[in-house]
């Protein structure tokens, strides 16, 4: 029988790391399905995940035919959710900065809530970024929330949980920002649908395995996208 809560998570170069979440995903106490997309990594991510899957029906994995980025994984991570009528889907990232333990708190608040993001910067939440990383994070959020008026202190992260029944009309597809905007603008389209955004303290730890995956350039992109979104979307 299908479980009712799929898990989400986006790889690409990520061999170091993928079978220390898929261990961690075993041990939340809670029946999961989880669906991997890797985006053909070079270093063989897929295979690693392959080898771990032997004999496991709940892991689902998708292998596309190269780098079509983050964006787009969501996309079509939302889009099988829906096509396989799952009530939950949690998303995360791959690189172990965000804890699978916390997927149960996740569960609870979407019991009466539509979405969930986690957040490092309400109380209770933090992070083990440090100097321009966090400066550029912390107020970079903050200047979202002023431009867009939205009560949330986070826009960024991926850790995020949604109550699918709330959704089942809300198109991904009219997200039209790429790479890491595409959170920021998720969160702008939810606001307008008039979703309420629930917001609940994460512990984000930097990634001690692999390559950041963020060019500098992503942050020039953020405030374009942010003002075409705030002014002619």
């Amino acid at each position: 029988m299908k479980n009712k809560i799929l898990v989400f998570s986006a790889t690409y170069n990520e061999r170091e790391n993928i079978r220390e979440l898929l261990h961690a995903f075993d041990q939340v106490n809670l029946k999961l399905d989880i669906l991997i997309i890797d985006d053909n990594s070079p270093d063989k991510t897929s295979e690693v995940i392959k080898q771990y899957a032997v004999e496991k029906t709940n892991i689902k994995l998708i292998v596309r035919n190269g780098k079509e980025g983050l964006d787009t994984a969501h996309k079509l991570a939302f889009k099988y959710s829906i096509e396989n009528n799952y009530e939950y889907l949690i998303t995360l990232d791959a690189d172990l900065s965000h804890d699978p333990n916390e997927i149960p708190i996740f569960m609870k608040e979407l019991e009466n809530n539509d979405f969930v993001i986690g957040s490092r910067y309400i109380k209770g939440g933090g992070s083990t970024m440090n100097g321009a990383r966090l400066f550029l994070s912390y107020f970079g959020n903050k200047f979202i929330k002023f431009i867009f008026n939205i009560n949330c202190n986070e826009f960024t992260t991926s850790y995020r949980g949604f109550n699918l029944r709330r959704f089942k009309n809300f198109d991904f597809q009219n997200i039209s920002s790429k790479g890491y905007s595409f959170f920021m603008e998720t969160i702008y389209l939810i606001h307008k649908e008039g979703i309420l955004i629930k917001e609940i303290p994460i512990y984000f730890k930097n990634r001690t395995k692999g390559e950041s995956k963020m060019p500098i350039i992503e942050l020039l992109r953020t405030f374009i996208n942010l003002f075409k979104l705030k002014f002619f979307k």
